[in-house]
């Protein structure tokens, strides 16, 4: 095996005429870069749901459930930052390019990047309509007088702010964005659990299972496991941060991007298991599928709390959307003959982001459709495609310990991949006549 000469750093893989080099500003990340950013992508408003998942999984299923999860993502999050630079002198800067080693030129891409594109877009058409529902109960809460505007004008005013965010040219240009965002989501999690917690249990609480039908439970149950394992999505952007973080052989990036995943995962500990456990002792099977309409007083806190969320989501949206920005221009300049410019960033992003907020207008209740198509995305590249990929590539001695623990996160990703698929399409089989387009 070659290895590369001490003063000599890393290389990106080959991909067209996209080249990152190591000593351009797209390198010189630090090691808390990669908290914040990790922290954006992996923490949404999701965690306001997580004590509604635990009335339906309970005390001891709903913790074990959490806290797999929380191991097993941490887990596979570590094989992807060792993954970034398994062969001497090359970096995987993409989902797609370590796919395409692993899995072959042909193949590669299609394992990959359908997963990867539904968890980054689908995300950010979530967050396109979860910003303008937020940025509306605000305003509700704090303007009690005015006249009030239709939803769909929310999500149209919370869109248009991401015409200008989009032209940042890359991860570290959203540095300070994705900074804001960390803080909020961390702030909003602690409004929750705390404002939970000081509220006290309500009058006669039950944690007793929900009371319907076997087969509606059995739904509700993979609905609610899918929205746990839905908690821990950041692996979809996971090299794309790496990638922003210097290298060399003497210090290669996997040191400071390990420990700024460490510190995203002690706040995501800190966030995650509080909400859920101190909502769910509060108000039990009583608790809303949004903790904080459980916490209606003080209502200056709650309307501060949605103010944080629209926060956070301006700079989620931003994390996911800077990978597929790259793969756009990528494209362009490749099938297009597009030059590279001011032309073709503005024209790629403002389509995409005209794009999102197109469908999360038109369809304001995204969020179940993506429980159905979220099961192909998420639990891919959080639980076991990282697995896989590393049985593939790093070849374990098998029935060793490694070769174990791998299996088993395939097989429990699978299992919550179908779970959830086949749950969210219960779920929109049974509130499709509820949906309205346009709200």
């Amino acid at each position: 095996m070659n290895m590369v000469p001490s003063s000599q750093a890393p290389k990106e893989v080959p991909d067209g005429d996209q080249k990152w080099k190591a000593e351009a500003p797209t390198r010189h990340a630090k090691w808390w870069y990669s908290t914040f950013h990790t922290v954006t992508a992996m923490i949404g408003a999701g965690v306001l749901s997580l004590p509604y998942a635990m009335a339906y999984l309970g005390w001891g299923p709903g913790t074990m459930a959490l806290f797999i999860s929380w191991c097993m993502t941490l887990n596979t999050m570590w094989q992807m930052v060792q993954l970034h630079e398994c062969v001497p002198g090359t970096r995987f800067d993409r989902y797609i390019d370590l796919g395409r080693y692993a899995f072959g030129e042909k193949l590669g891409p299609w394992i990959v990047l359908p997963q990867q594109l539904i968890v980054q877009v689908g995300c950010d058409i979530v967050y396109i309509v979860t910003g303008g529902k937020c940025m509306k109960k605000f305003m509700e809460m704090a303007c009690v007088n005015c006249a009030q505007v239709k939803q769909s004008y929310w999500i149209l005013i919370f869109g248009s702010i991401h015409f200008f965010l989009s032209q940042l040219p890359n991860f570290n240009s959203v540095a300070g964005v994705s900074l804001a965002a960390a803080i909020m989501s961390l702030s909003y999690s602690t409004i929750a659990w705390v404002g939970s917690l000081s509220r006290g249990r309500i009058e006669n609480v039950s944690y007793a299972y929900k009371t319907t039908s076997m087969e509606d439970s059995m739904f509700r149950v993979f609905n609610a496991l899918g929205q746990i394992s839905f908690a821990f999505a950041g692996h979809a952007v996971a090299l794309e941060i790496q990638a922003t973080i210097p290298s060399t052989p003497e210090k290669p990036s996997r040191v400071p991007m390990w420990k700024g995943v460490i510190g995203a995962y002690f706040i995501n500990a800190i966030c995650y298991f509080p909400v859920a456990l101190i909502g769910y002792w509060a108000f039990g099977q009583d608790v809303e599928d949004n903790v904080l309409l459980n916490l209606k007083r003080p209502a200056w806190l709650i309307a501060s709390a949605n103010l944080m969320v629209v926060i956070h989501v301006i700079g989620s949206y931003q994390v996911y959307a800077m990978p597929v920005f790259d793969m756009l221009e990528r494209m362009m300049r490749k099938r297009l003959n597009f030059p590279d410019g001011f032309c073709l960033k503005l024209i790629a992003r403002t389509a995409y982001v005209a794009f999102t907020i197109f469908v999360g207008v038109t369809f304001p209740f995204f969020g179940d459709l993506l429980g159905f198509f979220g099961g192909f995305g998420f639990a891919p590249t959080s639980y076991f495609l990282p697995s896989l990929m590393w049985l593939v590539i790093k070849k374990p001695k098998r029935y060793s310990f490694n070769w174990f623990i791998n299996w088993v996160s395939i097989l429990v990703g699978v299992f919550i991949m179908l779970a959830s698929t086949v749950g969210g399409l219960r779920n929109i089989i049974a509130d499709a006549s509820t949906y309205t387009f346009y709200t």
